[in-house]
């Protein structure tokens, strides 16, 4: 099959999101919270129904009742995690309140990775196939404590190796159907990337932090690639230093001066642009991809990862 380019979009609207967003913004304030699960599957539902490649939109099947449910037990967990900690201050063992409540975090956020893609994978479609996440949580727990340990044993040199670990871990095991992603970060590139971004951001003052930018997402994009076989999809970015400047200073600048309101419009933006500076090209035959992968309704991870600000890289 010859190499041909693939288009990937975002086609959702500001005001469209806006109205979305408002109302569960209203919500949340009536019922304290609570429906935050509701208002988060309706976002995800309209972001993911109006992101299209080839033509053909993305769907989110996720629902707030298994979100609300994964939020309850989100809560609980942490309400637990808190009170032992809080329970073990007031008994007058605060170093040991503090190492409990580090180790309990820290045990938690392979979990929550794990989870998370597991869930968010599962409830994701195109055309009709699923996407999936095949990642086996005890050999991520061995990465992350493998990792974490060369890392504070390193004083955080070792956090590149680390980050890059993980991503290859975690991207390399989500499928689309019959269709595999691939990703082949290397931590000593990654290292320098970074080493050579935060010093001229110093010396720059940060102006050199918007390249740094450019250049971080360049490598996420760069080095993930979807096979079916011997066949290919190959991920290239062609966003520029400028770009970024572009969107991030507007995007603030839009987000302060109307104390907030603008952030649907920020989203639409942010994927719009994003989306606009990824190239795809290969010769993988799209007919060719079969629906192999199961449901997984356990949103309890996916919840976390919100309370722990955590980011799926697709």
């Amino acid at each position: 099959m010859e190499q041909r380019n693939y288009s990937l979009k975002s086609i959702a609207e500001g005001a469209e999101l806006f109205k979305i967003w408002i109302v569960n913004l209203l919500l949340q304030i009536v019922t304290l919270g609570f429906y935050y699960p509701w208002g988060k599957a309706n976002q995800l539902q309209y972001l993911y129904g109006h992101t299209v490649f080839e033509n053909d939109p993305f769907q989110f099947h996720g629902t707030g009742k298994e979100m609300f449910v994964g939020f309850i037990k989100a809560i609980l967990c942490i309400v637990v995690i808190v009170g032992i900690f809080t329970m073990l201050t007031f008994m007058g063992f605060q170093v040991l309140a503090f190492l409990v409540y580090i180790l309990s975090l820290t045990a938690i956020i392979p979990l929550v990775i794990h989870g998370s893609y597991r869930y968010r994978m599962s409830r994701t479609s195109w055309r009709g196939i699923r996407f999936g996440y095949r990642g086996d949580k005890k050999e991520l727990y061995g990465i992350f404590i493998k990792g974490l340990l060369l890392t504070l044993v390193t004083f955080g040199i070792y956090g590149s190796w680390f980050v890059i670990s993980i991503r290859n871990y975690v991207l390399s095991h989500i499928r689309i159907g019959n269709g595999k992603f691939r990703y082949s970060g290397d931590g000593t590139d990654f290292f320098v990337l970074n080493l050579v971004g935060y010093l001229l951001t110093l010396v720059t003052l940060g102006i050199y932090g918007f390249w740094w930018q450019k250049n971080l997402f360049e490598y996420y994009v760069n080095h993930l690639t979807i096979e079916n076989g011997e066949e290919r999809i190959y991920f290239k970015s062609n966003a520029t230093g400028g770009g970024f400047f572009s969107l991030l200073v507007v995007n603030l600048l839009m987000v302060i001066f109307t104390f907030g309101l603008a952030t649907p419009w920020v989203i639409v933006r942010t994927l719009r642009i994003v989306f606009d500076n990824i190239e795809l090209q290969g010769d993988l035959d799209l007919n060719k991809l079969v629906q192999t992968e199961d449901n997984f309704t356990d949103a309890t991870a996916d919840d976390m990862a919100d309370f722990f600000d955590f980011d799926l890289a697709i």
